[in-house]
């Protein structure tokens, strides 16, 4: 696929993985994304994942058409894309791999291979001229493994982003669906990173950029505004709409039967955006993308060896290990005859920056009307 006259997309169309990083669901599949820059000098911008090694050689050689490769750009080694860099080494000898000083050590580790001569290390703003094409290179540390660089390509004002604005999923769809697997995707593999997003924006913004090629997803090429504020807030941990998640941890369906009683009560009292999501069926990563979308949260969760139902506490110490922050979670336990899930959640939150609502709210087995009024308040306070 031609991506301009000279850049020519040599990935590979992955359906048939079921875990990213064996952890997060794929039901739509996953890319992995490799260009080849055709000019006086070829380049190759990553490789792929060893599972789809024999098609991505294949298709990398229709867009060499035969040329020889002058320089290899490693932009990340993680193994989804650096894990062809050894066989493909072997395959062309003449080739220059192109990295930065915490490349070449990773490199190392993954591959016994003997680069003297056969490598070349960038720096911060750092430029190579392939002829009608220049490469210049930014340093992303932390995007979201340390040796991380972008690639800036000067003439045709495209940005070979690495991980950034990457999705998962094999086929394009709209920018709403984008949004949403893209969304999935960062917050849950770069969340924790928000700083140094941010700080890899800042160098972006002073770059003339018409197009965004990431090593996972869609090539962007309009509207790149809209990509660009979304990365704004997920990096600087906004929520994205006024509304409030009810995350649920139900053994036997009493503390979902409070959940929905009150999702109904939040509707009445003018609340328009309210959902419950079911933590014992849901995937994490799901649940993890639709806490931040919001900016409040109820936790509901069933007492469970004298502490909280496991998937809540998954849930939690997947939102801390993501840095949640900037929302007001309220905290709704339930236990017949020891309550304890509410002294683990608040453990947990305690350890974010999140502003915990009062009343604490303790149902025993089903609500009362005790119990009952306790929700309401606490969910006047929400609303206020």
């Amino acid at each position: 696929m031609e991506i301009t006259d000279n850049i020519i997309y040599a990935g590979v169309k992955d359906r048939s993985l079921d875990l990213f990083e064996s952890q997060y669901p794929v039901p739509n599949g996953v890319t992995y994304n490799s260009y080849v820059i055709l000019d006086d000098k070829t380049a190759v911008l990553d490789t792929v994942d060893k599972r789809a090694g024999s098609q991505w050689f294949d298709e990398l050689e229709k867009a060499l058409g035969g040329k020889p490769v002058d320089y290899l750009i490693v932009s990340h080694m993680e193994p989804d894309h650096g894990a062809n860099a050894s066989r493909f080494l072997e395959l062309h000898p003449e080739t220059v791999v192109v990295g930065n000083a915490k490349t070449f050590p990773m490199m190392q580790q993954f591959f016994s291979i003997d680069l003297r001569g056969r490598s070349l290390v960038v720096k911060e703003g750092d430029t190579l001229s392939l002829g009608h094409h220049t490469l210049q290179f930014f340093m992303a540390p932390m995007v979201h493994w340390p040796e991380v660089m972008v690639t800036y390509e000067q003439t045709e004002k495209i940005l070979f982003s690495a991980d950034g604005f990457g999705t998962f999923g094999a086929d394009e769809g709209s920018k709403e669906q984008w949004s949403e697997e893209a969304a999935r995707y960062y917050l849950n593999i770069v969340g924790k990173y928000g700083v140094q997003v941010q700080n890899l924006l800042k160098k972006a913004s002073g770059l003339d950029i018409r197009m965004i090629c990431p090593l996972h997803g869609p090539v962007l090429k309009e509207d790149l505004g809209y990509y660009l504020d979304k990365y704004k807030t997920w990096s600087s941990y906004k929520p994205e709409a006024h509304g409030i998640l009810i995350a649920v941890a139900s053994i036997h369906g009493g503390t979902m039967a409070a959940a929905e009683e009150l999702a109904e009560f939040f509707k009445k009292k003018g609340e328009k955006l309210v959902e419950i999501v079911d933590l014992a069926r849901t995937d994490v990563s799901y649940a993890v993308r639709k806490a931040f979308f919001y900016d409040r949260m109820v936790l509901a969760a069933a007492t469970y060896d004298g502490g909280v139902f496991p998937c809540m506490e998954s849930f939690l110490l997947h939102l801390k290990s993501k840095n949640y922050q900037k929302r007001t979670v309220a905290v709704m336990e339930n236990g017949t005859w020891a309550p304890g899930a509410a002294k683990a959640m608040k453990g947990i939150l305690d350890t974010m920056k999140v502003e915990t609502a009062e009343p604490v709210v303790t149902i025993r087995s089903a609500l009362n009307d005790e119990s009952r009024e306790s929700m309401k308040e606490m969910a006047l306070g929400l609303l206020s």
